[in-house]
């Protein structure tokens, strides 16, 4: 079930290492995202009738059985005469069916059983893994008789279903269940820190994550937009667990060619808000480009904790000054992504590894941040001497005033959570951006919180507390 990697452990599931995993393969264009998204009651995997549109494996967890498991959907096989890019398909897939619990060979009732479907068997049944055949696209009872041209492939285990009106998938999961081992303790389970890999495409992001796990667990492609689905990976180092959130690239809306990358743009955006923590990937070799700016903002936005990656070191490391450079570099990327100042900046090579290591130590020095806190008293006394030093402007003829502030607890089950500042005052609207962020800078000189946003939450104060006058600006 796991596969060992010089520095850590990469498990296949896509959100708790304890779970069964449940496969689905099968040719191109035969519903295995539709099933996909069926079993998970969400939309997740891109559905669409052009084939291939699935190349790398997404996982989610299924919790509808009796039991819940990670179901995977796998980029289809092509036949002979298949691509590069469909060589990679091919071994992500065989991958897959090495380390799943149960697999569900999914075939298309319509089309008939094919030269394809028989090679894939003869796959599956080399595996010695519990196989169900799943008979696809049985809309109605009429439809049943179809069934019957995939009694030769001889598998015990055979279901009919419809994934796009969800017809026999209640039956398909008693079977499910009925084959997985038993689950683990799920006291053993502990959450991971899910961070999203996001950025433009071709960037290297793929090459990133395959850099990380040492394996070529996303698929590498020097085509723009290879990964078209946000593909969940689970990774374990020094005992703690990652969910890297492999994203599609992200264009410019008006560069989108198709339907399909309008919806990978969607799931892009949406992992960013589903992550604890979001790494920039920005391509040296171009620097940074309006449209990297663009994502950025997406993460400012989000407020999400982050880290800029500058990729492809390898292609313009200089022969001389290499200091100078990384120096000069990091701070025109500062420069130019100000409103992510907080963010801590790597120089590194996905392609051949130099510098990845130091991107776990960038992570932890976030997440030791993030459990910071600055007490009541000193963060009062800070306040009251940034209001002195440059008091607030008035507007409207009414000056701001700040009586109180504390720092929020958070949320438990929340990690990597940015520092919120709780201020109470005597109207919120008067505070306006520009002295926020002088608030935030003088917050920050006491305790930086890298690569953490700063949330300043204003209150209005309520009657029934006291005014402190101590805060208050005359």
């Amino acid at each position: 079930m796991r596969q060992s990697t010089e520095h850590g452990v990469l498990a296949m599931n896509g959100a708790v290492n304890n779970l069964s995993n449940v496969a689905i393969v099968g040719r191109p264009n035969v519903g295995k995202s539709a099933l996909f998204n069926r079993l998970i009651a969400r939309r997740i995997a891109i559905v669409h009738d052009q084939p291939g549109i699935t190349r790398d494996r997404i996982s989610a967890v299924c919790t509808r059985g009796t039991q819940p498991f990670v179901v995977w959907d796998t980029g289809g096989i092509a036949g002979a005469g298949e691509s590069e890019l469909a060589v990679q398909v091919r071994h992500s897939v065989q991958e897959a069916i090495q380390n799943s619990d149960v697999l569900l060979f999914l075939v298309d009732a319509r089309d008939g059983l094919s030269p394809l479907d028989q090679e894939l068997a003869r796959i599956l049944r080399k595996s010695h893994k519990s196989v169900v055949l799943v008979i696809n696209k049985i809309d109605n009872e009429r439809q049943e008789n179809l069934a019957a041209d995939f009694a030769s492939l001889g598998f015990q285990q055979t279901n009919s279903i419809s994934a796009d009106h969800n017809r026999g998938i209640s039956e398909l999961l008693e079977i499910i269940s009925q084959l997985l081992p038993s689950p683990l303790a799920a006291a053993n389970i502990k959450h991971p820190i899910a961070i999203a890999i996001i950025g433009r495409p071709n960037v290297g992001k793929s090459s990133l994550i395959n850099s990380i796990l040492r394996s070529e667990r996303a698929i590498v492609s020097e085509l723009p937009g290879t990964t078209r689905d946000s593909v969940d990976i689970s990774y374990e180092r020094g005992g703690q667990k990652f969910l890297f959130i492999d994203t599609a690239g992200i264009r410019r809306r008006g560069k989108q060619s198709s339907s399909v990358e309008v919806f990978s743009v969607m799931r892009a955006e949406r992992s960013i808000r589903r992550a604890n923590l979001c790494i920039l990937i920005v391509d040296l070799t171009m620097g940074v480009t309006a449209q990297d700016k663009r994502i950025a903002g997406l993460i400012q936005k989000a407020a999400k904790a982050a880290i800029v990656v500058l990729n492809k070191w390898d292609l313009i490391r200089p022969k001389r000054r290499e200091k100078q450079t990384i120096a000069q570099l990091v701070d025109e990327t500062r420069a130019r992504i100000f409103f992510l100042d907080c963010a801590p900046v790597l120089i590194a090579s996905a392609l051949t590894g130099e510098n990845i290591d130091k991107l776990f130590a960038l992570i932890e020095n976030v997440r030791h941040a993030a459990r910071q806190r600055i007490g009541t008293g000193v963060l009062n006394r800070l306040l009251r001497a940034a209001v002195a030093a440059n008091p607030p402007p008035m507007i409207s003829g009414r000056r701001p005033k700040l009586f109180y502030a504390a720092q929020a607890s958070g949320k438990r089950d929340r990690q990597l959570q940015p520092p919120e500042f709780v201020l109470f005052v005597n109207e919120p609207k008067l505070l306006g951006e520009t002295y926020r962020r002088y608030l935030e800078a003088r917050i920050r000189k006491a305790q930086p919180y890298p690569g953490l946003p700063i949330i300043l939450t204003l209150r209005p104060r309520s009657k029934n507390v006291a005014r402190p006058s101590r805060l208050r600006v005359k």
